[in-house]
């Protein structure tokens, strides 16, 4: 095959295609656990985040939130994967090498929100949110309208999530769901916290199932549980004991996907270029700039499972 300028296009736009028809039919699951933020700059500033805002009697002047004591923003990262055609392939018409690559760099773009988002969960533990806390802790402030005085909220569990006994059940998913609808306001004021997304990884895929689904425990007592939880699995999570209870409902999700510039196909076809003369190669594959972080703790619990 000649290679030329003509040939190239035509090369270069079938591998497009093949990123393209790859990249639309690439399953994720991030969307069911995270919102996606667009995002115009280096960074976004969530300070915001510090008020869930509610409506209140309007007494007087109206009351302003005020967020400026809470700093917190999520710093885009560049990301890319590459794949080389050597001008050799191209002049012995052996380009078949190149189409599972083209899919397989759409399949890796796609997924990178899925990626992104599960390091989020991965270390939602020991990463801090936007009142200074890690986003699972133990003592999140919150204001005591009784005292004036801030109180400290638990988001975080230890217990395994089982499915074994119904005192077992209720120890782990009822106490997180529990505890998840009783979150407040700073004036005391009920949250409306509803958590329906069960998000465990594959380890716990078999539990999570039975407690949304089964009619029974294990022991043969009835399951209080059955329909009250969508259980999501996520591959990308790396702790097989951890799991999650999320409130997906509200405008503002746990998790955040901060999309800055989505996956694109790109190429380098400039026959002049100099990795064409020094190298007989040319590129192609995809660009993308993101970031995951974290929205409101309150609607988020987290068990790292160690305690039986």
């Amino acid at each position: 095959m000649l290679v030329n300028k003509d040939s190239l296009d035509v090369i270069f736009t079938n591998l497009k295609t093949l990123f393209n028809n790859a990249f639309t039919g690439a399953e994720t699951t991030w969307q069911k656990i995270a919102m996606e933020v667009p995002s115009t700059g280096s960074k976004n500033d969530y300070a915001w985040l510090s008020m869930f805002p509610k409506m209140r009697k309007w007494v007087g002047e109206k009351f302003i939130n005020n967020f400026e004591a809470f700093k917190y923003a999520i710093v885009n990262d560049d990301f890319e994967a590459t794949v080389v055609v050597k001008r050799n392939d191209i002049e012995d018409d052996n380009l078949g090498i190149y189409n599972p690559q083209a899919q397989m760099a759409a399949y890796s773009s796609a997924q990178l929100p899925d990626e992104l988002v599960y390091e989020a969960v991965n270390a939602a533990f020991t990463a801090l949110c936007y009142d200074g806390q890690y986003f699972f802790d133990i003592d999140h402030p919150v204001n005591d309208p009784a005292t004036g005085l801030p109180a400290s909220v638990s988001n975080k569990g230890t217990k395994k999530l089982s499915c074994a006994t119904l005192a077992a059940a209720q120890a782990s998913l009822g106490v997180a769901r529990t505890t998840m609808r009783k979150f407040k306001d700073d004036e005391g004021r009920p949250l409306g916290v509803r958590p329906k997304v069960l998000l465990v990884p594959p380890a716990l895929e078999d539990t999570a199932n039975v407690l949304a689904n089964n009619e029974r425990l294990e022991d043969g007592k009835q399951n209080p549980y059955r329909g009250t939880v969508e259980v999501v699995v996520g591959d990308w999570l790396t702790s097989d004991t951890a799991w999650f209870l999320l409130d997906t409902s509200k405008p503002v999700r746990p998790f955040i996907y901060q999309n800055r510039k989505a996956p694109v196909f790109v190429q380098q076809i400039d026959p002049m270029a100099d990795n064409v003369f020094n190298r007989a190669e040319f590129n192609f594959g995809a660009e993308a700039r993101a970031a995951a972080g974290y929205g409101f703790w309150q609607l988020a619990w987290g068990s790292d499972g160690t305690v039986a």
